[in-house]
């Protein structure tokens, strides 16, 4: 009777080493939320499945399907034991996504996140770069992805300058009307030669944090010629307002030159000469020409 209950009590303790030998090695993350984590990836077979997990649990607003989301991101591939930073796509600076239209995997964990969330991401092929992966950012079809992605703000549609109106002070310029959330502003364009020079009047005069170079911006913007009265781009007509970096050249000179500067939450109307714009080549897909002065209506929602 001793002999057979000894062997039970080791039975009993050999199942539960087996169990713990056999369970996955987790993929360990530190570091501050917004900044670029440590992440240290096991030397096993990546999981075959879509896993995801919450490391931190923001309070923020819920991101739903067609916002922008602005991220900070740091991905790797995991492949076989092996596994390396992606840097293509980890980039050390707040990013824009437009949600729905990134890989699967991560539009649907962005979907229902709250800003302030930390998401830990395991993304197998089919869920990400597909069968063919993306050689663009440095994916083979075979490779798994590790996302480390911190929700720093989302933007839906509607989002839109917030202070207080501001009386015009300059003559000649375009008029702006008001808009409801989620709507452009009607542009009436006087009937006489643009400016040549660069004209910028904040319509509306934010409170928020002053635009500094080399900061990603989001905005809502609608881009008009003045020669046609012609709107050639316009987040109100798309899905989401959109994010740039500002001050760097990302963007047209007259972006840079009249942004920087500016408060979040102004409405900003920009008048574009050609030499702060598209220049004498213009842009023929936009209906541009190399005389063209643009008119921009700017909401500053929000920088990273």
């Amino acid at each position: 009777m001793l002999i057979t209950g000894a062997l039970v009590l080791v039975a009993g303790l050999g199942t539960a080493g087996l169990i713990y030998a056999n369970r996955t090695p987790s993929i360990a993350v530190s570091g501050a939320f917004g900044t670029t984590p440590t992440v240290t990836i096991p030397k096993i077979d990546p999981p075959a499945s879509l896993q995801s997990k919450h490391l931190i649990s923001g309070h923020g607003a819920r991101v739903v399907k067609g916002d922008l989301a602005v991220v900070y991101l740091t991905a790797y591939t995991w492949h076989g034991t092996t596994s390396k930073k992606v840097s293509e796509l980890s980039t050390g600076k707040p990013q824009p996504l437009d949600v729905g239209s990134t890989i699967s995997g991560l539009d649907k964990n962005l979907e229902g996140s709250r800003v302030g969330s930390r998401l830990l991401l395991t993304i197998p092929p089919k869920d990400g770069f597909g069968s063919k992966g993306d050689s663009s950012v440095g994916v083979s079809g075979k490779d798994t992805l590790v996302l480390v992605v911190d929700v720093l703000g989302s933007y839906q549609k509607t989002a839109s300058a917030h202070g207080t109106p501001t009386v015009a002070k300059k003559a000649g310029l375009p008029t702006v009307g008001s808009a409801s959330a989620g709507t452009a502003p009607a542009v009436r364009i006087p009937k006489t030669a643009p400016p040549t020079t660069l004209q910028v009047q904040t319509l509306i005069q934010g409170t928020g944090p002053v635009v500094k170079k080399g900061q990603l911006l989001v905005a809502q913007y609608e881009g008009v010629i003045w020669r046609t009265g012609k709107v050639f781009s316009s987040t109100w007509k798309s899905s989401a307002p959109a994010g740039f970096q500002i001050g760097t050249g990302q963007v047209i000179k007259g972006w840079d030159d009249g942004l920087v500067g500016k408060r979040v939450g102004s409405q900003v109307l920009l008048v574009v000469p050609p030499a702060d714009g598209y220049g004498k080549q213009g842009s023929s897909q936009a209906g541009i020409k190399g005389t063209d002065t643009l008119i921009f209506v700017v909401d500053i929602l929000g920088t990273y």
